[in-house]
């Protein structure tokens, strides 16, 4: 992803569940003015988590156009579409609509689709993994080429479009597209043939070299050096002034508790968590603010952490 070539971001993610609308939109605005990069939201029809189902849940695509249409610098992403809801080709329309919407700053991610709940409510059909990601790799193609040619046909195992048309184009050109996903022999093989960039959530370190020598393998068969790929993770956080206040904050979980699934600690602290991956090759750090966000994490990261990550996290890419 050339345009953000040895640049650090930070954003947020902030799935788009147990919340109003009033609340969300304040949530995106507040990330714009605290300086972040990037907001995404997530493409569930129910709550995940964790959290009852039954509670309200707003649909992704059609909440990130009117998080577009509110804001005016923070880009807009969606961490992932799950492929098997939507036709490649009418995702790449909205795709399209949403770019033009956000004035250029919209970034795609897909993913298979993970949710069998949410496929047997709403009768989509479930396939096995193996199959999910095998569709992702022909819709990846298939999107790519409807945001870019003039018209696309591709008749694949799995899709076949004729002659088709998406018009307008993105504002950009091209478009970041990003996959999300782990699994080393499918997942990470559609994103060496199609993808600007690859999302997971934070795992640890050794756990993640693994997945990116996988990464780099797959680029080495399809052609492509693995650096043009940008990499981000997904973070949860939990951020305090002093180490006091991180054990305030942390209740009657505990420190460890969350150290096992995030990052913890003092804003320096925290930079010392975030740097090794830097050091990997990873660019974008997006902190996970699902309802209730926990805002005070938030601001200490955009204040301490983000600056420091950034004008360190450069120089290390800059050497890679």
């Amino acid at each position: 992803m050339q345009i953000f070539a040895g640049q650090i971001r930070f954003g947020i993610h902030s799935g788009p569940q147990g919340t109003t609308f009033a609340d969300y939109l304040d949530l995106w605005r507040t990330a714009e003015a605290l300086g972040y990069d990037w907001a995404s939201v997530f493409d569930h029809f129910m709550p995940i988590g964790g959290a009852p189902v039954e509670g309200p849940c707003f649909e992704g695509l059609t909440l990130l156009s009117a998080m577009a249409a509110h804001t005016s610098r923070i880009r807009c992403g969606i961490l992932v579409v799950g492929n098997t809801y939507r036709n490649p080709a009418l995702l790449a329309n909205i795709t399209a609509t949403i770019d033009h919407v956000s004035n250029g700053r919209l970034e795609l991610g897909i993913g298979a689709g993970w949710y069998e709940l949410e496929h047997n409510q709403y009768g989509v059909p479930f396939y096995t993994v193996g199959r999910r990601i095998r569709m992702l790799g022909e819709a990846a193609k298939i999107i790519r080429s409807l945001l870019s040619e003039p018209r696309t046909n591709f008749e694949g195992r799995y899709y076949k479009i004729t002659d088709a048309l998406c018009e307008p184009k993105p504002v950009q050109r091209p478009l970041p597209l990003w996959v999300g996903g782990t699994g080393e022999k499918l997942t990470l093989r559609v994103a060496a043939e199609s993808a600007d960039g690859w999302n997971t959530f934070l795992i640890p370190q050794a756990d993640y070299q693994r997945k990116l020598d996988a990464l780099a393998a797959h680029c080495r068969d399809v052609g492509r050096d693995p650096n043009d790929i940008r990499k981000s993770l997904v973070v949860p956080a939990l951020v305090g002034e002093t180490e006091a206040e991180v054990r305030e904050r942390a209740g009657v979980a505990g420190v460890e508790a969350f150290r096992q699934r995030g990052v913890v600690g003092t804003p320096e602290q925290i930079v010392e968590q975030l740097l090794p991956y830097v050091k990997m090759g990873v660019a974008d750090f997006i902190i996970g603010a699902r309802a209730p966000a926990d805002r005070r994490s938030l601001e200490l990261i955009a204040q301490k952490v983000a600056p420091v990550v950034k004008a360190e996290g450069a120089s290390i890419l800059a050497g890679r």
